[in-house]
């Protein structure tokens, strides 16, 4: 039975990281700190043989992306829309403690993703991985809203922990045989 891995590497920090600002779509740059985040985890990372880097097309994934394949030699990107972050609409920019003083939930944000919307493109990201690319190594350069979703699904909820924050420059290990099972998960920065 063919088998197809996927590694979900969270972007380097922002300033907005910092902060803890919502992000979601608005292309906040990875800063010196997070460029360094990324370089350290391509050292690890070109210790296993990848073929191939998907990346979302926001520009602090495909930065770390870049970074990433440079290391690994990895000559092409492939930019996969389904990686891209959940929008927060009107919330992006605020600081944690602000949108929850003004909304309920992250779905009550106007303009936002709806939990249900992530749900379904984390299904749809699966669903194409293990048919574009069946049998093949992959590494997915991503965001933490989507990637806890996808983490979620696989784990049938067990990862990650409610408030576990997954830190920047993280890496998860997905492996499709017959389903999706999670196979490590670290929510530390990949070091």
């Amino acid at each position: 039975m063919t088998i197809t891995t996927l590694g979900l590497l969270r972007h380097g920090q922002t300033d907005w990281n910092i902060d803890l600002r919502l992000q979601g779509t608005t292309d906040i740059p990875m800063n010196e700190f997070g460029i360094g985040q990324i370089e350290q985890a391509a050292e690890r990372l070109a210790l296993q043989d990848w073929d191939m880097i998907l990346t979302s097309p926001l520009g602090r994934a495909k930065h770390s992306a870049e970074l990433v394949a440079q290391k690994l030699g990895i000559k092409e990107l492939i930019e996969e829309p389904l990686l891209l972050e959940r929008s927060f609409g009107l919330g992006e920019g605020l600081k944690y403690d602000q949108w929850h003083e003004q909304y309920a939930s992250l779905d009550d944000i106007p303009g936002a993703d709806t939990a249900k919307v992530v749900s379904e493109r984390a299904r749809d990201l699966l669903a194409a991985i293990e048919t574009r690319h069946a049998g093949a190594k992959i590494l997915g350069v991503s965001h933490g809203s989507l990637i806890r979703v996808v983490l979620a699904q696989v784990s049938e909820g067990a990862v990650p922990p409610k408030g576990e924050r997954l830190e920047n420059a993280s890496l998860h290990l997905l492996r499709h045989q017959g389903s999706w099972q999670l196979e490590a998960w670290a929510p530390k920065p990949l070091s």
